[in-house]
C-alpha cells in the first residue's frame, strides 16, 4: 500500500539500561540493554526489527509504548514526545498505541471471558454508548475472523490461534494509529502463523495502522515489511529498505542470518558467513564492534574502535568499518 513520508513514530537515541552501582546485579555491572537506538516509522508502513534472543529487540518495543522508561533519548509519536509524559497522560495516549505479545494465552485473563477482555480497554477509555459496547465486541470478533461464540468462552477454552487473533481484537478496539507486535506468531504452529500474518497485512490494508514487527523469523519479517532493521547487542547494525538489505546486506551479522536460511539468499550461503557462537553479555560487552568475537571479517582495529551507523547509499545504513567491501 502507498505509505505516507512523514514519520509517525521518530526514536532518537534512545537507550536503556540496567543495573549500576546501586543495583543488586553481580559487581554492580550496568547492563546496556538498548543503546544508542535510533529510527522512525512513517503511517501504514510496517518497520521489522530483527535479532538473536537478548539483542533488546523486546525492550525497544516495550519502551516504545511506555511499559518501559528509557534511560535516555526520545520517543516522539505524532509529533509528542512521551518520555516525559505522567502515568496518567500515558494512559491517555495509549489509545493510539497497542502492543500485541508473544504468548497470547498468557496476555489473556483466565478469569475473563473473551467478551470481557475485548470490551474492557472500551469501557476503560470510555469509548461509544455503554449499551452498544457488546456489538462492537462482535464487529471487532468479525474482523479478525472469529465467530460470535468464541465471545463466551474462556482462553483455556480456545486454540492458540485463536487467543492471539482475540487478542489482536483487543488492540483494534482503541482503533490504534501504532501497533507493536512483539514476536505475535512464534508460539503459533506455520499453518496458524500464515493465518495470523494475512490478517495482520489484511487489517494494515483496511485500517492504515503502523507495525513495529518484533521478531527473530526472517522470512516473516521479509513478507511483511517495508523497512527493516537489524539489531546486535543492544545496537542497530543494519537498516534500511527490506528489498535493499535482504538482496544486499552490509553487516557481516545481518548476512550470517540470512545465509542461515536455506534458499532465502543462497547467494550469501558460504561458510564465510556462518554465524558462530553465543552473542557475549550486554554486561561485558567486547571492546569496539561488538560483533567483532564472531565475525569472519574481523581486523585488529574492529576491537579498537567503535562503528557508527553510516550511511552506504540511500537510505541503507551500516554499523561496520569495512561495508564498502560488501558493497562492492
Amino acid at each position: 500500500m502507498a505509505v505516507n513520508r512523514e514519520p509517525l513514530l521518530q526514536v532518537s537515541n534512545l537507550k536503556r539500561y540496567y543495573g549500576g552501582s546501586s543495583s543488586w546485579l553481580r559487581a554492580g555491572r550496568t547492563i546496556k540493554a538498548v543503546e544508542d537506538v535510533s529510527f522512525f516509522v512513517r503511517p501504514g508502513e510496517t518497520f521489522g526489527v530483527v535479532g538473536e534472543s537478548g539483542c533488546g529487540k523486546t525492550t525497544t518495543g516495550r519502551m516504545i509504548v511506555g511499559l518501559d522508561r528509557p534511560t535516555a533519548g526520545s520517543i516522539n509519536f505524532a509529533g509528542e514526545e512521551l518520555t516525559t509524559l505522567s502515568a496518567e497522560e500515558w494512559r491517555i495516549r495509549r489509545r493510539k498505541m497497542q502492543m500485541i505479545f508473544q504468548n497470547p494465552l498468557s496476555a489473556l485473563d483466565p478469569r475473563m471471558t473473551i467478551r470481557r477482555q475485548i470490551r474492557e480497554p472500551l469501557d476503560l477509555h470510555d469509548i461509544g454508548i455503554p449499551n452498544e459496547r457488546d456489538a462492537k465486541v462482535e464487529e471487532l470478533l468479525d474482523a479478525v475472523s472469529l465467530q460470535p461464540a468464541m465471545a463466551d468462552r474462556y482462553p483455556h477454552q480456545i486454540s492458540g490461534g485463536q487467543a492471539q487473533r482475540a487478542v489482536i481484537a483487543r488492540a483494534l478496539g482503541l482503533d490504534p494509529d501504532l501497533v507493536v507486535c512483539d514476536e505475535p506468531v512464534s508460539a503459533l504452529d506455520l499453518s496458524v502463523q500464515a493465518r495470523v500474518t494475512a490478517l495482520l497485512q489484511d487489517l494494515q490494508e483496511r485500517r492504515g495502522m503502523a507495525y513495529v514487527f518484533i521478531s527473530h523469523d526472517l522470512r516473516i519479517v521479509k513478507k511483511l515489511s517495508h523497512r527493516v532493521a537489524v539489531m546486535y547487542l543492544g545496537q542497530i547494525v543494519e537498516v534500511g529498505d527490506t528489498d535493499d538489505v535482504y538482496r544486499q546486506p552490509l553487516h557481516p551479522y545481518t548476512r550470517a542470518l540470512i545465509a542461515a536460511i536455506p534458499d532465502m539468499a543462497p547467494n550469501h550461503r558460504s561458510k564465510r558467513t556462518t554465524l558462530q557462537g553465543d552473542p557475549p553479555s550486554p554486561a561485558a560487552p567486547p571492546s569496539g564492534c561488538h560483533f567483532h568475537t564472531r565475525c569472519h571479517m574481523a581486523r585488529e582495529s574492529c576491537a579498537r574502535e567503535a562503528p557508527v551507523l553510516r550511511e552506504i547509499g540511500g537510505a541503507h545504513q551500516v554499523r561496520c568499518h569495512f561495508a564498502e567491501e560488501f558493497a562492492s
